[in-house]
């Protein structure tokens, strides 16, 4: 007898924006690597996003218009992060050091 799976939490969401989960034992499966690939893109995008964020705050001629867009893509790269943060199952005890 095998050991069921435990779920895990894909990096998009499904119909009405509720969380899509996996349930395999095979981490080499198609949706595994896919899943895999997508947060990859997630996280690659978020460094991107952080850099810019970080000269846009420097830059004192920046426009309200320019912040408030950047505080949305923010918030949904944040969003990315946390997700693939709980799907690898990395939640930080209040108190931890994230080691940022």
């Amino acid at each position: 007898m095998t050991v069921p799976s435990e779920l895990r939490l894909l990096p998009w969401v499904g119909p009405e924006g509720k969380p899509c989960y996996l349930s395999a034992d095979d981490r080499g499966g198609y949706l595994s690597r896919l899943a895999d690939n997508v947060e990859a893109v997630q996280l690659r995008f978020s460094a991107g996003l952080l850099e810019q964020a970080l000269d846009t705050l420097d830059d004192s001629d920046a426009e309200p218009d320019e912040i408030h867009s950047l505080a949305r893509e923010l918030t949904g790269a944040l969003r990315d992060v946390l997700r693939v943060a709980i799907s690898r199952n990395y939640l930080p005890t209040e108190g931890e050091p994230l080691g940022l």
